[in-house]
This record gives C-alpha cells, sequence and structure tokens, in this order.
C-alpha cells in the first residue's frame, strides 16, 4: 500500500519522523536480550557469582517495567520530546558506564539506570508517534512498522550480542548504545517540534508517582526473585503481597484525585485492557522461547555464540515479511482476526519448537518452528500495538503508550519467572534419577516450551475481547477529568 501524496509518512519529515521513533523502540527493546550471550564473559571478568549474574539482566527489566507508568504519564504532563532526550541522556550516560565497569556492583548500577532511561524513552517515543501520525493510512502504517520493531528488536537483540560478545568483547554490547543514543537526540531536536505548555508542578500527582513506581518496582522485582526464591518462600508471598496493597493504594489515591497520574477514565477506551493483556502474554511467551532456545542451542547442541545468535535471523525476516502483510489487512478485516490469527500461528511454532530432541538439527529440529513462530508474532505484534493505541486522546497517549510498554515488560518477567520454574522443576527431578544431563535439560525446555504455546493461545482467546480496529484516527483532547468523564468511550468498528 502505498502512502497518499497528501500524507505526512509520505515527506521526507514524516519518514525521518518514524525512523526516529522507531529506532528508541529498537534500542530499549534490544537492550533486553543483547547481553545474554555475553553472561559468561561478564561472570569471568568481574567476578560475579552465580546468583548475583541473573542481576544483569533482571537490574534493567526491573526498572524498566517499574517506571514505565511515571515515564508515560510524565510525557503527556512535561513533555514527550523533553522526556525523550532526558531519557536518552540517562541510557546513553549508563550505557557508556557500563561498558567501563571494573566491578560487579558497577555493572549492575549501570543496567538499572538504563532501565530508568529506557522507561522514559518507550512511551514518549510511541506517544509521539501517535499523535504525529493522526490520519487513518499513516496511522496504520506507522504502528505497523513499531510494533514490528519491538518484535525484531527482541530476536536482533540475541545475534547482535552474540556477534559483539564474540568479537570486540562483551563490554560493546553496552559500547554500541552511545552513537544510537547521539543520533536520537539529533534527531529529536531537528525533527520534533518543541513541547508546549508543560504542567505546573502543583499539577502534578506527587502521590500517584510514589505509589505507582513503588508498586510496580516492587511487582517487577518480586516476580525476578521469585524462581531463586520459591514461589511459596514467605519472601517472595510477601513481596506479592507488599505490591499489591501499594498498588491497591495508587487505586485509591488516583480516583480521589481532582488531575490524577492515572486518570481511570482511559480504561473505558473499548478493548484497551484485551488488547495490553493479550501483549502481555505474548512476550511472556515470546522472550521465554528465546530465553529456552538459546540455552538449549548452547549447552545441548554446543553452538557459540555468534552460531547461536544467527539462529534466529530467521526469525527477523518473519517477523518483517508478516508485520508488512498484516497491517496492509487492517483496513479490510480490522485488527481483531489478525491478532488471533497471529497467536494461533506463533503457538502452533512454538509447540513444533517443545519438541526438540536432545541430538537436534537446526534445519530440520528448529528452523520450522522458529520461521512459523515469527510469522504469526509478526502479525500479532503489530495488530495489537494498532489496537492498543486506537480511540486513545491525544492527552492521554503517554500514558497509553506507558502501560504497552508495561504490559510488555510484565510479560517478560512473569514468562521468564514461571516458566523458568518449570523447566527447572522438570530437570532437577530427572537429574535426581541420574538422567544425563543433556536429556535433562532438553526435557525441561520440551515441558517449559510447551508452557509458553498454552499462553499464546490464551492469548487468542483474550484478544478475542480487543477492538477491532481498522485505523480509525484517535479521539479528541480529554480537557478536563470531568469533561472526560462525561464522554463515552470510543465505538471502533467491528
Amino acid at each position: 500500500m502505498t502512502a497518499p501524496p497528501d500524507s505526512f509518512l509520505a515527506t521526507r519529515r514524516g519518514r525521518l519522523t518514524l525512523l526516529l521513533v522507531c529506532a528508541v523502540q529498537f534500542l530499549d527493546v534490544a537492550d533486553s536480550s543483547i547481553v545474554n550471550v555475553a553472561l559468561p564473559s561478564v561472570r569471568r571478568d568481574l567476578g560475579f557469582s552465580a546468583q548475583n549474574l541473573q542481576w544483569v539482566l533482571s537490574g534493567y527489566l526491573v526498572t524498566y517495567g517499574g517506571l514505565l507508568l511515571l515515564g508515560g504519564r510524565a510525557g503527556d504532563l512535561l513533555g514527550r520530546r523533553r522526556l525523550l532526550a532526558a531519557g536518552t541522556i540517562v541510557f546513553a550516560a549508563c550505557s557508556l558506564a557500563g561498558g567501563l565497569a571494573v566491578s560487579a556492583g558497577m555493572l549492575v548500577g549501570a543496567r538499572l539506570g538504563q532501565g530508568a532511561g529506557a522507561a522514559l524513552m518507550a512511551p514518549a517515543g510511541l506517544s509521539i508517534l501517535t499523535t504525529t501520525f493522526s490520519s487513518c493510512g499513516d496511522r496504520n502504517r506507522a504502528l505497523g512498522t513499531w510494533g514490528a520493531v519491538s518484535g525484531l528488536a527482541a530476536a536482533a537483540g540475541v545475534f547482535l550480542g552474540g556477534v559483539l560478545s564474540q568479537g570486540p568483547g562483551w563490554r560493546w554490547v553496552l559500547f554500541v548504545n552511545l552513537p544510537v543514543c547521539a543520533l536520537i537526540l539529533i534527531g529529536a531536536a531537528r525533527l520534533l517540534p518543541g513541547d508546549q505548555c508543560p504542567a505546573r508542578p502543583s499539577a502534578l500527582d506527587i502521590p500517584g508517582a510514589v505509589l505507582s513506581t513503588g508498586g510496580m518496582l516492587l511487582l517487577v522485582y518480586a516476580l525476578v526473585q521469585a524462581p531463586d526464591q520459591g514461589w511459596g518462600s514467605a519472601r517472595t508471598i510477601g513481596e506479592l503481597a507488599t505490591a499489591a496493597v501499594v498498588l491497591a493504594a495508587f487505586a485509591v489515591t488516583e480516583l480521589r484525585r481532582r488531575d490524577p497520574l492515572f486518570p481511570f477514565s482511559i480504561l473505558r477506551v473499548r478493548g484497551l485492557a484485551a488488547a495490553d493483556a493479550t501483549q502481555m502474554l505474548a512476550f511472556a511467551a515470546f522472550v521465554s522461547v528465546f530465553f529456552f532456545l538459546t540455552l538449549y542451542m548452547q549447552n545441548v547442541l554446543g553452538y557459540s555464540p555468534i552460531r547461536g545468535g544467527a539462529a534466529y535471523l530467521p526469525v527477523t525476516a518473519g517477523i518483517a515479511v508478516a508485520a508488512g502483510i498484516s497491517s496492509k489487512l487492517f483496513a479490510r478485516i480490522g485488527t481483531r482476526p489478525v491478532i488471533v490469527a497471529g497467536a494461533l500461528t506463533a503457538a502452533a511454532g512454538v509447540y513444533w519448537l517443545s519438541r526438540v530432541p536432545v541430538h537436534g538439527t537446526y534445519p530440520a529440529s528448529l528452523l520450522p518452528g522458529l520461521v512459523i513462530m515469527a510469522v504469526g508474532l509478526g502479525a500479532l505484534l503489530v495488530a495489537v500495538t494498532t489496537a492498543a493505541n486506537a480511540g486513545v486522546a491525544p492527552d492521554q497517549a503517554g500514558l497509553a503508550a506507558g502501560l504497552l510498554s508495561a504490559s510488555q515488560q510484565l510479560g517478560t518477567a512473569l514468562g521468564l519467572a514461571v516458566f523458568s520454574a518449570i523447566a527447572t522443576a522438570r530437570t532437577s527431578a530427572l537429574l535426581a534419577t541420574h538422567t544425563p544431563q543433556a536429556a535433562a535439560l532438553t526435557a525441561g525446555f520440551h515441558r517449559a516450551l510447551l508452557a509458553c504455546a498454552v499462553c499464546l493461545l490464551a492469548a487468542a482467546v483474550i484478544a478475542l475481547r480487543a477492538a477491532n480496529t481498522r485505523g480509525e484516527p484517535a479521539a479528541a483532547p480529554g480537557g478536563t477529568r470531568a469533561a472526560r468523564d462525561q464522554v463515552p468511550a470510543p465505538e471502533l468498528a467491528d
């Protein structure tokens, strides 16, 4: 589908703006996975213990997921370009600090800072996209590209991590962020209009910000730690219960405030909650599949980091092709059928992968399942991104973007926590019966990957409640809370 000549996306500035915001998403998502294959080198150089090494991954995830709601709403109130620039500067500074780290604590601190920067960047970038490309055709193509980039970045991060860690060294998985951050800052200054009318300090919901951030941070932390501490341990139960209490207090506070950080009226946008829940389950399965297959290829098949990373190149191609085709279907059949079909197709691919043998080969055991999964996920992610932003008022675009990104990060944390526990339990039980290690590991991966397939089936069921939008433009600005509350939720086309 060619953009009409009067569309903003058809202009050079429009294409560069789309490239800019997609670079933000690529950077943020790729950094969730790029350090995976570098972990053995990191442990050897900085003296990490086996238990603390997980924080190279988890530190980024905790602050990224915990601060997304605050970052999204802050962009609405303080200015999206301003938040994008601030987040990029924080991200770049922490990437430099991580690359220069001389101790385990310094690297973990840098990863925590990277996650905080990403939490400002990602919702700002998506809300800039949804408010810049307002026509139906432009919006579909732009959101389709953004959704595809999310999947591409997760796969490409593993590949780039393998290339960099086996080439110039693990520090370059962090240094590589610096030129990208520089380009984002230059592009934001030249392409994006200045922020208008920043919120007065008195208008900021400080109690809401504290409670939402504290609750989300504790929730993600509890999920990340649960596999090591045990799901039934007093500490895990206490952390999850405390997070629930803090988030409940946040909800009560927001319902009583005149200018809340989180206006609950956004949840009346038809299908938004279902789209976010679908995204959460999809990423719970998607990222976990990458995690287990990487372990399978390196620990069972004996692949090198670069070979293991290269194994995901067909995934990036499949996602790109599926995303391009799917975005053209929205105007004809809407997003809901695409989401459901994508989730079912991805589940079939993951089921294939759940049967990998101990002595598997890439062409027969891995490639078919990876391609099927990629096609399904490419369609799913593009359609979910479009559905989750349809009908959202421009003055709440940052909040909607924060919700979608938060669902992605919560899904990642939840998926790795739950599915890792499933794999570990199965492997440990078999090792106790003196099963060979390769066979025990593979059996654990089988059980976890099968659970991932079931998770994608659940995503397909939930997606039946998502909006079937054909790319309607965003709702008019919501104005005050009272005015918004008098406006019925947007009814999107079925």
